[in-house]
């Protein structure tokens, strides 16, 4: 009986670990949901197309790599599909600075030095601790994202937030078959 009772106990705490990550809203979340509500743009991007290696805890994509833990489902389906990409958040780190209009002294000093868009270059980052956040979305077809970012460029952790469209998911679609047949139509990011 006690072994029974020990197995059963073990088994009920350990179920939380398989179980899919999803957050509810908190405090820390109040920009995210304004961004969602008043900056929200729908944009198509696209696929990788080039050559993916996908080894233990890293995924390559050509020459630049981005680190995961092989256990963070999410991320690692992210990555493999090729909806997330070095390039691709180099292209929207870019993006990002050359659309914001706070500075305008040093967007003209960036724009004057030979190669400016190397500083935004994107590579052997970290993403973990993916979770999927069902608040920011009602719509079955729509599915957002949190994903942390650690760059070791940068001393704080950094925080992406994903938008995946699935014009024939549902609410019985898996997150595998969701994510794999999904479109990734909308980035925002923030530090932490």
């Amino acid at each position: 009986m006690k072994l029974l009772y020990t197995l059963s106990l073990s088994l009920l705490l350990s179920a939380s670990v398989y179980a899919q990550k999803t957050e509810k809203s908190g405090p820390k979340d109040k920009a995210v949901v304004e961004h969602f509500k008043n900056d929200y743009k729908k944009k198509n991007y696209k696929k990788f197309t080039g050559t993916i290696t996908v080894s233990t805890n890293q995924v390559s994509f050509d020459n630049k790599v981005i680190f995961h833990d092989k256990s963070d489902k999410i991320t690692t389906l992210l990555l493999k599909e090729g909806l997330v990409y070095p390039q691709l958040l180099t292209d929207y780190q870019v993006d990002k600075f050359e659309n914001e209009d706070s500075d305008r002294t040093q967007k003209r000093f960036a724009k004057l030095q030979k190669n400016w868009k190397d500083s935004f270059e994107v590579n052997n980052i970290k993403l973990s601790n993916s979770s999927e956040l069902s608040f920011l979305s009602s719509d079955p077809t729509i599915k957002r994202f949190k994903v942390l970012c650690k760059d070791p460029k940068f001393p704080n952790m950094m925080v992406y937030y994903f938008e995946l469209t699935n014009k024939k998911g549902d609410k019985n679609t898996s997150l595998e078959d969701f994510i794999k047949n999904s479109k990734l139509t909308h980035i925002y990011q923030k530090t932490e």
